[in-house]
């Protein structure tokens, strides 16, 4: 038992300690994973061969990431996304494994067989990576960020036939390397279930087609049980009232149908794949995630982890220059197929250079296909350990790829390069003019919409639109953040501005833009948080509404009533902190200073400190004077109508009325 636990806490130690501090430098938590075993096993010593106990409990982690995977895929999902899935992505693995495997056979001296498990490996690329990235820089309603999902998804279901396949490659090379042919039995039997398992299997010694119809039983009994069996259970499982209960039944689900595959012989990942897309749609869908979800990190964590300790540092020491020139070419051989696929499909400009530079390294799986290419035989073990340095390499490479497009990002910007789609051509002129129309731009349009008032609508999401337009709204492709896509919106004419951008920087941009071309427009602005709101105070924007304020307002409103208070009285405690809050994010606005901390502007801290103190007595002392001025019977809390407050006076707007 020590021989499992102490490697077991080193590993655990290694990962709290790393991961976190990965995660602070911007490099995603994979690259922490791995650093922690390198430093664990090539650098400290600390562990040895003993690890590699824990990397075969590990291994399971690949299974529920794939059932998690399928969860998020329901089928009309997957099928509105057929085209770019079938189309972009699969052509994209399809070319980008040809083309490394064309390029393997004379570089390595590979043998066609190994050289497309290379090829499999280097096809995939690091969604834990790319997705973190794109997410944290503000990328994935862009063009190339849909594209990249789009890609990314295709690579991960694509990951189910590769590791079905990659066994087969074993017994070409074996027959090829016997004189007699004795040797291709041994092949066989490591196709079968290791470590005697064969009695646990249901088509040994049955002819070929009782196996396929045993193999497609299997398969059935999977999607008939999500759809009809799963339901019923977690009902029977509900009625304990014992969270624990869901993660037990969560657990063996998965664990169940993955012993079933293997029973037949199928990839355990395929069947817990198949699994996750028929269960994608039920109600459970979300407590599986959140029970699934600890045990796939840490697992595929600590799988991380023993890839980083398993890495042989002296391959790269005996040949530097190599593994690196390996790394390099890698990623231009990926680059050039993902550049040419990003042309095929008509993404252009920065659409394209962010396609192209963020897909461009090897991924997680491809540690995954590795070590099932190890242990099938398809692959030596030092060329595995050359192929795992060049993997961890294009990841550590990834961050400067990004910094790279943003390089080209800002000078495609400069010099006027847009979208993907042409700018539609605005046909009309209205007095009211909205930049950004998702969630939060739509509510607004509705409402003025119902009131009698037109306006003119502006994004760079085409999806959106054409979305829109189908329910006979009408809105403009184009750019809002630029000046001339705004002018011909009828910025000039308008008399109201509402900027509703996701991005708090380009909102900034555009109200500094709007005042100085129309100092007497009305611009009323979405702000992220209270800093931002500060800074389009300053930008110029008359009236500013701050994301999530006034649904916690109404929140806070909902609790008093909850906890006694009648309706009249919390929407007065409402109105009161709202006015409160609305001088203070004025005077802190004046004492607010760009890109310093707030805890380490003094005047900043010490006002804000002050006015917290004067909270409790400015609520105190407004609810005192309405009930002094206003002695009339209010209206039970029976009387008023749900919600009405959404359309009352007393509705909070927010703070910024520079008027």
């Amino acid at each position: 038992m020590d021989a499992f636990l102490l490697p077991a806490l080193i590993c655990l130690a290694a990962a709290v300690i790393a991961v976190p501090l990965a995660a602070r430098l911007g490099l995603g938590s994979v690259l922490g994973y791995l650093a922690a075993g390198i430093a664990i096993g090539p650098a400290l010593g600390l562990v040895g061969a003993e690890v590699e106990d824990i990397r075969h409990v590990a291994e399971f982690g690949v299974v529920l990431m794939l059932f998690l995977i399928g969860l998020e895929l329901e089928p009309k999902v997957l099928w509105r996304m057929r085209t770019r899935l079938v189309g972009l992505g699969g052509l994209q693995v399809t070319l980008t494994t040809l083309a490394i495997m064309a390029a393997a056979i004379p570089a390595l001296g590979l043998g066609w067989e190994q050289a497309l498990a290379v090829g499999l490996v280097f096809a995939l690329s690091s969604t834990a990576i790319v997705l973190q990235t794109l997410s944290e820089k503000g990328l994935m309603p862009t063009n190339g960020g849909r594209a990249s999902f789009s890609v990314l998804l295709a690579q991960d279901i694509a990951v189910i036939p590769m590791l079905v396949a990659l066994p087969l490659l074993v017994a070409a090379p074996k027959a090829r390397i016997a004189p007699d042919g004795s040797v291709v039995r041994p092949a066989l039997e490591a196709a079968q279930p290791p470590h005697g398992a064969e009695h646990l299997s249901l088509v040994a010694g049955l002819p070929g087609w009782g196996v396929a119809l045993v193999t497609l039983g299997a398969v059935a009994v999977v999607i008939l049980a999500g759809h009809y069996l799963i339901r019923p259970v977690f009902r029977f499982v509900s009625m304990a009232h014992l969270r624990e209960m869901y993660t037990a039944l969560a657990l063996l689900l998965v664990i169940g149908i993955a012993v079933l595959m293997g029973m037949v012989g199928l990839s355990p990942a395929l069947g817990t794949f198949l699994a996750g897309v028929v269960l994608a749609d039920s109600e459970f869908r979300h407590d599986l995630e959140g029970n699934i979800e600890p045990f796939k990190g840490l697992l595929l964590g600590l799988f991380f982890i023993t890839v980083g300790a398993g890495i042989d540092f002296q391959v790269l020491l005996a040949d530097p220059l190599g593994i690196f020139a390996l790394a390099l070419g890698v990623m231009v051989i990926k680059g050039l197929v993902l550049a040419a696929l990003g042309r095929l499909f008509r993404l252009k400009g920065r659409d394209r250079w962010l396609f192209t530079l963020g897909l461009a390294q090897a991924g997680e799986f491809g540690f995954v296909i590795l070590g099932l290419a190890v242990q099938q035989d398809v692959l030596s073990e030092r060329l595995t350990q050359t192929l795992l340095l060049v993997i961890a390499l294009t990841m550590l490479m990834t961050p400067l790829f990004f910094f790279v497009y943003e390089m080209v990002s800002r000078r495609l910007s400069v010099a006027g390069i847009g979208p993907d789609h042409a700018p539609d051509e605005i046909d009309e002129r209205n007095p009211i003019l909205i930049a950004g129309i998702g969630r939060f731009g739509q509510v607004v349009q509705r409402m003025l919409q119902m009131s009698g008032f037109r306006a003119t609508m502006l994004d760079d999401d085409l999806a959106t639109i054409n979305l829109m337009r189908k329910f006979g709204i009408k809105g403009f492709f184009g750019n809002p953040t630029r000046p001339e896509t705004l002018m011909a919106a009828g910025l000039g004419t308008a008399q109201v501005f509402v900027v509703a951008l996701d991005d708090p920087a380009a909102t900034t941009r555009v109200v500094i833009f709007a005042r100085r071309v129309r100092p007497d427009l009305t611009i009323i602005a979405r702000a992220r948080d209270r800093a931002h709101a500060y800074e389009l105070y300053r930008a110029g924007a008359d009236k500013i509404v701050r994301e999530l304020f006034d649904s916690s307002l109404r929140v806070a409103r909902y609790s008093l009533e909850a906890m006694g208070l009648s309706s009249t009285e919390a929407r007065e405690r409402e109105s009161a902190y709202y006015d409160f809050d609305r001088r203070m994010v004025r005077e802190l606005a004046d004492l607010w200073k760009p890109g310093v901390p707030a805890e380490k502007n003094e005047g900043y801290l010490r006002r804000a400190r002050e006015l917290n103190g004067e909270l409790d007595t400015a609520l105190l002392s407004r609810t005192a004077h309405r009930r002094a001025t206003d002695p009339a019977p209010r209206p039970s809390p029976e009387e008023t109508p749900p919600d009405s407050s959404i359309a009352s006076a007393d509705a909070p707007e927010d703070f910024a009325d520079r008027a």
